[in-house]
């Protein structure tokens, strides 16, 4: 019961990566109640700790989508503030960066805005195929035609 609650939680905290789990003993064999105990408390220690570390990215990643909603909300306040699609747990190549209009005169004049781009610089077709890559320029919190 405990072995398939840790192999759910490994496979929901790590969607895509392999995950190499540690060979025990090899070959069918009966143990005794003090190993049982131990290989339970193990278990029991391993999933305890794969759900701290998913509730604190949880918490991180939170964080960082609000982030997000707050710049394109109020760029002006975000200068230079750049957030990437795997820290609000999304597992894509796309960055929000709140950037100067027109450059140099955009923030002396304080015309600032969020861009989101792919962060891909070569769009592979394999990054295609998996419909990473996808690149959308925001103004301001809408989107420019």
């Amino acid at each position: 019961m405990l072995e398939g609650e840790l192999a759910d939680a490994v496979a929901e905290s790590r969607p895509g990566e392999y995950v190499i789990v540690p060979a025990g003993r090899r070959g069918p064999r009966l143990l005794s109640l003090g190993e049982l105990e131990v290989v339970r408390d193990d278990l029991a220690e391993r999933l305890h700790r794969l759900r701290r570390e998913q509730a604190g990215r949880a918490e991180r990643e939170a964080a960082k989508r609000e982030l997000v909603e707050r710049m394109l909300l109020d760029p002006g306040r975000y200068r230079w503030v750049k957030v990437t699609g795997p820290e609000v747990g999304e597992h894509i190549c796309k960055s929000w960066h709140v950037r100067p209009r027109l450059g140099i005169i955009g923030a002396l004049a304080g015309w600032w805005h969020v861009k989101i781009s792919s962060g891909c610089p070569l769009a592979t077709a394999a990054a295609s195929r998996r419909g990473w890559c996808i690149g959308v320029r925001m103004r301001s919190g809408a989107e420019d035609e």
